[in-house]
């Protein structure tokens, strides 16, 4: 796999002109897609393969992390929407990151997209100092431009990882 197939993924760089919505809004798309970046041209197995023993951080396992982060931040916390969780379980609250060889790319990346898109709908209705109607496990309130910088902070941190796991895969970097 080459960096050109990696590039196919459209990533728009943030302004540097914009006011503090719109920068958020933008930073945030910005590690979405590098997070896509990462993952494009890929086949399954690759997608499952891990960084390093004893990690067993996968890409496919960090888009459907990723999944579950979004939707815990946009609709039970922002919205206040009584969503369960798409991959993860009572018994391995970590089975988002526990990749099987029945789970698919396909069925991952989907769910992800369907988050993003719920979670640009919700953020929509609100402005940056609202605060979310849901409730966090950790019983606090948070407003829509915490919940912005900790979204672009969670991606940035995974982001890292992805990189290390996709140079792993084919010698593949960049940014």
């Amino acid at each position: 796999m080459t960096a050109e197939r990696i590039e196919s993924v459209p990533r728009v760089d943030p302004g540097t002109l914009t006011g503090e919505r719109e920068a958020l809004e933008q930073w945030l798309d910005f590690h979405r897609a590098t997070l896509e970046q990462k993952c494009a041209g890929l086949d399954e197995a690759q997608l499952r393969t891990a960084s390093a023993p004893p990690s067993d951080i996968t890409l496919l396992g960090l888009v459907r992390h990723m999944a579950e982060v979004e939707r815990g931040w946009f609709r039970k916390v922002l919205a206040g929407e009584e969503a369960g969780w798409i991959f993860s379980t009572v018994e391995d609250h970590d089975r988002d990151f526990h990749v099987t060889d029945e789970d698919t790319w396909e069925e991952a990346y989907a769910a992800w997209q369907g988050e993003i898109a719920k979670a640009r709908a919700n953020a929509a209705e609100r402005g940056l100092d609202d605060l979310g109607v849901g409730k966090h496990r950790s019983g606090e309130s948070f407003n829509l431009r915490w919940i912005y910088l900790h979204m672009i902070e969670e991606y940035a941190r995974h982001n890292g990882h992805a990189d290390l796991v996709r140079e792993r895969i084919d010698g593949a970097t960049g940014d």
